[in-house]
């Protein structure tokens, strides 16, 4: 019996390629297995594609709600976001499909496993990280960096499949590269990889529309959340997918969550990549807007050190860590509280603030008012100022001490 290798299909044009080559290079039995999460009408006519090109079989594995509850709540909950701008559509889905190409090649009984992640970008270092940790034994097969692979263009891959028998309707014109999931989609190449020129929104955008062609009344949206987790969309209860389905349509119909970035990769280069996340760029603003009113300043000072490693974490593929599940629970300990509801308008791209309540809010009105309440008597900022500035004070008279006597 020849030995089964696992392929990550995704149905286009390099995965497709990739079985033949598997089968002549490695006399592989070939089982392809997509992961969906969420990538929506790309999963049409797969089945028939894996088995003309060469697959015994084809999974299609639905991880949409996995994605969303295991991987994507928990960054939400981090505020993790990867240079201040990258909202991790694509490294939070990784260790998911990758955890499931795993109990797929136990299940078969698989040796290998296949990606088609390229030699320069970060995918190649997330599935690879993530297969390492669950099954350090199985073998990965990476194509494009492996000398038996010699094609360099998507003609070269078009004429190999047809030379072997088969006669796929994929064109070799030059597009957007694109990965999309439930959370967002990116775009990269064409014009975008000349930083100084401007993205052709009309042409590249799929998700939503450009902020000028928003409507011009703004549209107000309720959120409820229970413990750092959405529940609920205008009133209306719902599971995490569904509340991003939902909070996609909104956000994309006001040109929210449109960002042009020029990010560093971890494989040293950096890459310009414009990323549509509608529906996570407005989770993500009413997740913080909630914490403002609930969260101490302490923890949040911390909480936002630890989002920011957790983004880089999840940037480089380290989701199965120790170092991940210690700053998962922190973040999980912080979120005890963050019950309550958020209103908020969505106008030409921008989210602004219409309202937040929670049962656990620690804004205090006779505090923060202007008037002396009970809890606070102005005078004592006179001792606290002293006290909080003498080591200021300390110095500077050091320093005067230290001129005088020059």
């Amino acid at each position: 019996m020849k030995e089964k290798v696992i392929l990550a299909y995704s149905g286009g044009l390099d995965t497709t390629a990739i079985i033949p080559w598997l089968k002549e290079n490695y006399d592989y039995e070939v089982i392809c297995c997509c992961i969906d999460c969420g990538q929506g009408e790309e999963l049409d006519g797969l089945e028939e594609r894996a088995k003309l090109s060469g697959a015994t079989k084809l999974y299609i594995e639905d991880l949409i709600d996995e994605f969303c509850d295991d991987f994507i709540v928990p960054c939400v909950q981090a505020n993790a976001v990867y240079e201040n701008k990258y909202l991790l559509g694509t490294s939070m889905a990784r260790p998911g499909i990758a955890k499931r190409l795993v109990e797929i090649a136990r299940k078969e009984g698989a040796t290998a496993i296949c990606h088609g992640a390229t030699g320069k970008g970060n995918d190649q270092i997330r599935f690879e990280l993530g297969i390492k940790a669950l099954a350090p034994d199985l073998k990965i097969i990476a194509p494009w960096r492996d000398d038996k692979w010699n094609m360099q263009s998507r003609e070269e891959e078009i004429e190999y499949c047809k030379a072997h028998g088969i006669d796929l309707p994929f064109s070799a014109n030059s597009s957007y590269s694109r990965d999309r999931n439930l959370w967002h989609i990116s775009h990269e190449g064409l014009e975008l990889e000349d930083p100084s020129q401007e993205p052709n929104y009309d042409h590249l955008l799929v998700l939503g529309v450009s902020p000028e062609k928003a409507p011009d009344e703004g549209e107000y949206v309720t959120m409820t959340f229970e413990k750092g987790v959405p529940t609920s969309v205008n009133g209306k209860e719902m599971k995490v997918s569904d509340i991003i389905r939902t909070l996609n349509e909104l956000g994309g119909k006001h040109g929210i969550g449109i960002v042009d970035i020029v990010e560093n990769r971890v494989v040293g280069m950096k890459s310009r990549g414009v990323y549509e996340t509608p529906g996570g760029t407005i989770l993500m603003e009413a997740h913080q807007q909630l914490e403002e009113l609930v969260l101490d300043r302490a923890t949040m000072e911390v909480k936002k050190d630890m989002g920011n490693k957790m983004a880089q974490i999840v940037y480089e593929g380290k989701w199965f860590t120790p170092l991940r599940e210690a700053i998962q629970a922190f973040v999980t300990s912080t979120q005890e509280y963050v019950t309550g509801e958020v209103k908020f308008k969505l106008y030409k791209g921008n989210i602004i603030k219409a309202g937040t309540t929670s049962p656990y809010t620690l804004y205090n009105e006779s505090l923060a008012s202007f008037t002396t309440g009970d809890l606070y008597d102005h005078h004592d900022a006179e001792g606290f100022i002293t006290l909080f500035g003498l080591p200021l004070k300390v110095r500077a008279m050091k320093m005067q001490e230290v001129e005088q006597n020059k």
